[in-house]
Order: C-alpha cells, then structure tokens, then sequence
C-alpha cells in the first residue's frame, strides 16, 4: 500500500510539474506574441519618408527596448508644413506596452492633423493637448515640435514636458537649448506653451533625443546630454554626415544602461542631403 501510495504521489506531482509547465509556456507565448503586436504597431506608425529639400539634412534612428514588453513609447515624426516649412517632432508616451503604442499613434496622427491648420509650435502643442484631454485617455505624452524654414534656416520650437535639444555650430560651439517648456500633453487643459526662436546655420546641427538615449541607470540625464553635446560639437567641427551622427548618439544610448526606448532625429543645414 505504501509504494502505491507514493506512486501515486509522484504521479500526481508529475501532473502538476506538467500543468505549470503548460502555463509557464501560454504566458510566454503571450508575452512574445504582445511584444511582437507592440514593436508592430509603433514601426507601422513611424514615418517611413522623410521631407527632402535642398540644404535641409534630416536623419533619424530609433532602438527598441532592452527587454520585456519595455516598447512602444517613443517617436519621431518629419513632414512638409504648408508654404514649404518642415516639421520636426519627436516624443515619448507613458507606459511600454501596447496601450502606449496605440496612444502614440493618436498623438502622432492629431498633430499632424492639427498642424496643417495651425503650425505655430505652442498652439500647436496647445490645440494637441486640449485633443488629447477631449479622448478621455489615462495616459499622457511629452513632446517637442519644431518649424524649420529651409530656405532662411529659421526654426521656431516648444516643448512640453520633453527633455531639452541639443545644437551645435560649424564654428565649434555647441550646448543644450535654454528654452521655457511646459507641462507634458495629456494633462492640464488650457495649457499655453511658448515658443522660440533659433537659427540653423550652414554645417549647424540640432540633436532632438528621447530620455532612453541620455538616462539610465548608469548616467544621469545631465551627464548624458553633455555627451551628445561632445559628439554634436565634433560632428560640426569636422562636418560628419547627419547619419554618421545619429548613429553616434543612439550607439551612445547603450552606455545608459536603459531598459527603454530610444529615438534620435538630427537636423543640419548644409549641402543637399542625397539619402532617402
């Protein structure tokens, strides 16, 4: 009796080793498959052209996050204003997962509705949070969006709740940008954001990054701007191609140790950029 009881003791454990396995593997395969949806739905929604005009170059690039379902969050957006201008935008959505990806599609898609109506960059950002409130969503989005004259190099920016820009001139000057920003979209009403002025100078770059690039565990924001700082000034200087420099600053995201998105978007004013 005693061994056909432990038999059916090891039996019975076996099943339940094989049960917990089972689900073990349905999670899994959940998580992966919601991983999958999610890195899905923000490349679909990220732009695949960007504007060409002669003296503009404009170079993005984007990496996922490390691990987990860490993704969704994080976007660039460049697209023609009416009478010729560009438009530059970039952004970071609450949360990494599929509701974030999702909303960042909204946010992305509302204000380039809304900037063919209004392309000035605090109404702008006005009129997309005041959208935003209006869907009733939890969630809420930084931003910065900037309007470029190609032709004069004038470009007029705001932000809201997003971290600050990088530029750099040919001369060899280059810092952050000193701007008064706002509170992130998505959570006050009737909230104004004021915008200003810069000029982008022939061989000048702008750096726009999301917080994945330039805070982590291992460096903190201050520490991380400063080296896109350095690598924006020496880009300048020595006059490295946009893509060469956007490269730079999204391989410099690894030394964060950043289990987030990251997303760059460089602009320079200069010789026509031939790549698509």
């Amino acid at each position: 009796m005693s061994r056909k009881r432990s038999t059916d003791d090891g039996d019975e454990l076996l099943a339940r080793l094989g049960s917990l396995t089972a689900q073990a593997r349905e999670r899994a395969e959940l998580q992966r498959t919601q991983v999958e949806l999610a890195i899905a739905l923000q490349r679909g929604m990220l732009p695949r052209d960007l504007p060409r005009r002669r003296g503009l170059r404009i170079a993005v690039r984007y990496a996922p996050a490390c691990s987990g379902l860490n993704v969704g969050g994080d976007w660039y957006d460049a697209f023609t204003l009416p009478g010729g201008r560009i438009g530059l935008c970039i952004g970071d959505v609450q949360g990494h997962n599929i509701e974030a990806a999702a909303f960042m599609g909204q946010v992305r898609a509302g204000l380039r509705a809304l900037a063919t109506v209004a392309s000035e960059p605090g109404t702008l950002l006005c009129r997309t949070n005041d959208l935003l409130l209006s869907l009733g969503s939890e969630l809420f989005a930084t931003c910065t969006f900037l309007r470029l004259d190609p032709a004069t190099g004038l470009l007029e920016s705001a932000r809201a709740g997003h971290i600050p820009f990088v530029w750099a001139t040919a001369d060899g000057k280059s810092g952050v940008v000193d701007d008064e920003g706002g509170p992130p979209l998505g959570i006050e009403p009737c909230t104004e954001y004021r915008a200003t002025r810069h000029r982008l100078t022939t061989g000048g770059v702008f750096v726009l990054l999301t917080d994945g690039v330039v805070e982590g565990p291992a460096m903190t924001i201050d520490d991380g701007l400063d080296q896109v700082v350095r690598l924006a000034g020496a880009a300048a200087v020595t006059g490295l191609e946009v893509h060469a420099l956007a490269a730079a600053v999204i391989k410099g995201a690894e030394s964060v140790g950043h289990e987030d998105d990251a997303a760059v978007l460089v602009v320079g004013h200069g010789e026509p950029d031939e790549r698509p």
